[in-house]
């Protein structure tokens, strides 16, 4: 089972600042999910066909076709800034990365 402490570290690792009744509360909460685990490892499924899904579900697709993105001038009409070049017009955005 899991302790406190080791609902700590891995707060601590994914940079979780959590106070010690919230720790308390996932440690029991995290104990309750791995009870309900080894409930099921009890089980015997021996004679349980692997499946992916425990009904059926079929995805509903359309064709992929190539259609008009709308009227290019007016889309960057409405952009806050843009930038003309050689290539063409595009949205202007801050820069993220000093990368020259």
């Amino acid at each position: 089972m899991i302790d406190r402490e080791q609902v700590h570290k891995v707060a601590h690792l994914a940079r979780l600042d959590l106070t010690l009744e919230e720790e308390t509360q996932f440690t029991e909460q995290l104990n309750g999910i791995l009870g309900y685990f080894e409930q099921l490892s009890e089980l015997n499924t021996d004679d349980v066909q692997p499946t992916t899904r425990a009904i059926d579900v079929s995805n509903v697709t359309r064709p992929d076709r190539v259609e008009s993105g709308g009227d290019r001038e007016l889309i960057l009409d409405s952009a806050p800034d843009r930038e003309v070049t050689a290539q063409g017009d595009f949205f202007k955005v801050p820069k993220i990365m000093n990368v020259d």
